[in-house]
Protein backbone atom coordinates (compact mmCIF):
# COMPACT_ATOMS: atom_id res chain seq x y z
CA UNK A 1 0.00 0.00 0.00
CA UNK A 2 1.22 3.46 -0.78
CA UNK A 3 -0.07 6.76 0.50
CA UNK A 4 -0.87 10.03 -1.15
CA UNK A 5 0.24 13.08 0.72
CA UNK A 6 -1.37 16.47 1.30
CA UNK A 7 1.64 18.75 1.73
CA UNK A 8 -0.45 21.61 3.14
CA UNK A 9 -1.84 19.68 6.08
CA UNK A 10 0.17 16.49 6.22
CA UNK A 11 -2.94 14.32 5.80
CA UNK A 12 -2.43 10.97 4.01
CA UNK A 13 -4.82 8.40 2.65
CA UNK A 14 -4.29 4.97 1.26
CA UNK A 15 -3.78 4.53 -2.46
CA UNK A 16 -6.43 1.80 -2.16
CA UNK A 17 -9.06 4.51 -1.72
CA UNK A 18 -8.76 5.53 -5.37
CA UNK A 19 -9.74 9.00 -6.49
CA UNK A 20 -12.84 9.21 -4.30
CA UNK A 21 -13.28 10.76 -0.89
CA UNK A 22 -14.69 7.73 0.85
CA UNK A 23 -11.92 6.87 3.25
CA UNK A 24 -10.09 7.81 6.41
CA UNK A 25 -7.09 10.12 6.32
CA UNK A 26 -4.29 10.12 8.88
CA UNK A 27 -1.48 12.42 9.92
CA UNK A 28 1.12 12.29 12.61
CA UNK A 29 1.02 14.79 15.43
CA UNK A 30 3.53 15.69 18.09
CA UNK A 31 2.12 12.99 20.38
CA UNK A 32 0.55 10.41 18.09
CA UNK A 33 -1.84 10.16 15.15
CA UNK A 34 -4.95 12.07 14.06
CA UNK A 35 -7.67 10.47 11.91
CA UNK A 36 -10.47 12.15 9.95
CA UNK A 37 -13.12 11.29 7.37
CA UNK A 38 -12.04 12.47 3.92
CA UNK A 39 -15.67 13.32 3.06
CA UNK A 40 -15.74 15.83 5.93
CA UNK A 41 -12.24 17.28 6.33
CA UNK A 42 -13.46 20.05 8.64
CA UNK A 43 -15.41 17.66 10.88
CA UNK A 44 -14.41 15.64 13.90
CA UNK A 45 -10.80 14.49 14.19
CA UNK A 46 -10.00 11.47 16.34
CA UNK A 47 -6.62 11.47 18.05
CA UNK A 48 -4.65 8.49 19.29
CA UNK A 49 -1.41 8.16 21.19
CA UNK A 50 1.45 6.50 19.37
CA UNK A 51 0.99 3.30 21.42
CA UNK A 52 -2.77 3.20 20.75
CA UNK A 53 -2.18 3.61 17.02
CA UNK A 54 0.49 0.91 17.02
CA UNK A 55 -1.88 -1.49 18.82
CA UNK A 56 -4.62 -0.72 16.28
CA UNK A 57 -2.42 -1.22 13.21
CA UNK A 58 -0.93 -4.43 14.65
CA UNK A 59 -4.44 -5.78 15.22
CA UNK A 60 -5.48 -4.95 11.66
CA UNK A 61 -2.36 -6.56 10.20
CA UNK A 62 -2.99 -9.67 12.28
CA UNK A 63 -6.48 -10.13 10.86
CA UNK A 64 -8.60 -7.45 12.41
CA UNK A 65 -11.37 -8.25 14.81
CA UNK A 66 -11.14 -12.01 14.64
CA UNK A 67 -12.75 -13.73 17.66
CA UNK A 68 -10.25 -14.44 20.38
CA UNK A 69 -10.32 -17.62 22.48
CA UNK A 70 -11.58 -17.09 26.02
Amino acid sequence: MTTRSDPAGGWRKSSYSGSGNNCAEVRTTGTGVAVRDSKNPHGTVLTFTASQWQAFTCTIRAGGDQPRPR
